[in-house]
């Protein structure tokens, strides 16, 4: 059954850079899937003083926008209502347009994330470990607040960087110890490691890996795998990588966007991985 020409919506993703966004391939496969016709989904490269401006031209066709970095907290001044997820990490990557205009803020990162670990089976662990200190590693702090129920060890180069991490773990009810970034060797022997570092940073700790390591959440999906990840991999440790994380957190957009559900998960996965191999 397919979605009159009458019925057909926009959305797309913002953000700065966005020209490598696999966004659009996940969304479209999905929109074929579900025979959502006429409905499209751009990418706009759009910075925070480009944001106001491209929200506020928005019409009655606009279904939703994804929003990446830098846009996450720029879009909450401009919404009618947030979620309480997108609120606890003061972070929005997607916005939902409603038929009478309003503007609504969710986040599907942390929900994506908890996702992604529990298709791995990785449903409780009793400690973990997060590498770096980013905007991902508070979003992967109120995923391990879901998942975790003893102490979360965050690996930093910076006091700065342990106290903001602290300051989160309070926020989201976690246990949050810091420890310095050249001691990182050491969350590799975690129940489970979230790294949340930019491409390259954790390339060192391959060699570190123990002869049994856990569970791993590698967040990058591009170059795939890191040197950490395949490591691991060889090792015979679980991973999870940034692209079960990125079709996740998307199937819950489309689901929000479009109203249909459940969205096809294993059809975005399959455009996604196609998409990366033809990189």
């Amino acid at each position: 059954m397919t979605a009159r020409a009458a019925d057909a919506r926009r959305a797309a993703v913002l953000g700065s850079p966005i020209a490598h966004s696999l966004s659009p391939v996940l969304h479209r496969a999905a929109y074929a899937k579900l025979g959502l016709e006429g409905w499209t989904y751009d990418r706009f490269e759009v910075d925070e003083a480009g944001l106001p401006g491209f929200v506020d031209r928005l019409g009655p066709e606009w279904a939703g926008l994804s929003l990446t970095m830098p846009l996450k907290r720029a879009v909450i001044p401009l919404l009618d209502e947030i979620s309480a997820t997108a609120a606890s990490v003061e972070a929005v990557n997607t916005l939902v347009l409603t038929g009478d205009g309003r503007r609504i803020g969710d986040n599907t990162d942390i929900p994506g994330m908890v996702a992604a670990l529990r298709e791995h089976g990785i449903d409780q662990v009793d400690t973990a470990a997060v590498l770096g200190a980013g905007a991902t590693a508070s979003s992967a702090l109120a995923a391990l607040s879901r998942v975790c129920s003893g102490a979360v060890t965050v690996y930093v180069r910076s006091e700065a960087r342990a106290a903001e991490m602290r300051q989160w773990g309070e926020r989201l009810d976690v246990d949050v110890r810091t420890a310095d970034w050249a001691d990182a060797a050491e969350a590799l022997r975690a129940p489970l490691v979230i790294a949340t570092t930019p491409a390259g940073t954790t390339d060192a700790l391959a060699a570190a890996v123990p002869e049994r390591p856990a569970a791993l959440f590698d967040v990058l999906y591009d170059p795939w795998p890191t040197a950490l990840a395949a490591r691991w991999s060889m090792f015979g440790g679980a991973v999870v990588g940034g692209l079960d994380l990125l079709v996740h957190q998307a199937v819950l957009q489309v689901e929000r966007m479009t109203g249909r559900s459940p969205a096809p998960l294993e059809a975005m996965r399959r455009a996604g991985e196609k998409a990366l191999a033809g990189r």
